[in-house]
């Protein structure tokens, strides 16, 4: 598969995995097209799941990123309402790492790649957390912005160096 190719299969298939996975465990959401964008571009974060995507030819992170509403509104859907959202605690915490290995298995079923892996996500906590990527490196970065419903934000943050 050309670089280009591999590019838009992993970028599409980790979109749909949010919005599929995202759909069966009880979340309202949508992707935000017209605010789909290169590079990096989100704001108010507090919390993030970082996942290394390694293969053959590829390489690169997914940052599956919060703000304090969307973490709020993942873990009460979830969970249905019986985990109390409370950022950096350990069962709130199980939880957003559990919908990000969720959403990296679906993603790679869906991507049909097959030389692709994804390691385990690292749980990241703070204020205002930012994704630094250098692309001068032949990183390409794009953010996927979603919608949860009644309220929050997940931004979808994938940077992947094609060879």
């Amino acid at each position: 598969m050309a670089g280009m190719d591999k590019l838009v299969a992993l970028v599409n298939s980790f979109a749909s995995a949010v919005l599929s996975v995202g759909r069966e465990v009880g979340l309202n959401i949508t992707l935000n097209k017209s605010k789909v964008s290169q590079g990096i571009k989100v704001g108010n974060i507090c919390t993030t799941a970082l996942i290394g995507v390694v293969g053959v030819g590829s390489r690169g992170t997914v940052n599956i990123m919060l703000d304090k509403a969307g973490f709020e509104n993942i873990i009460s859907a979830m969970s249905g309402g019986m985990i109390a959202p409370v950022l950096g605690e350990d069962v709130s915490m199980s939880v957003i790492g559990e919908l990000s290995n969720m959403i990296g298995g679906r993603a790679l079923v869906q991507s049909s790649l097959g030389t692709v892996d994804v390691t385990p996500p690292q749980l990241i906590i703070g204020e205002n957390i930012k994704n630094v990527t250098n692309e001068d490196n032949g990183m390409k970065s794009f953010t996927l912005p979603f919608e949860l419903q009644p309220s929050g934000g997940l931004y979808l943050v994938l940077s992947f160096k094609i060879d």
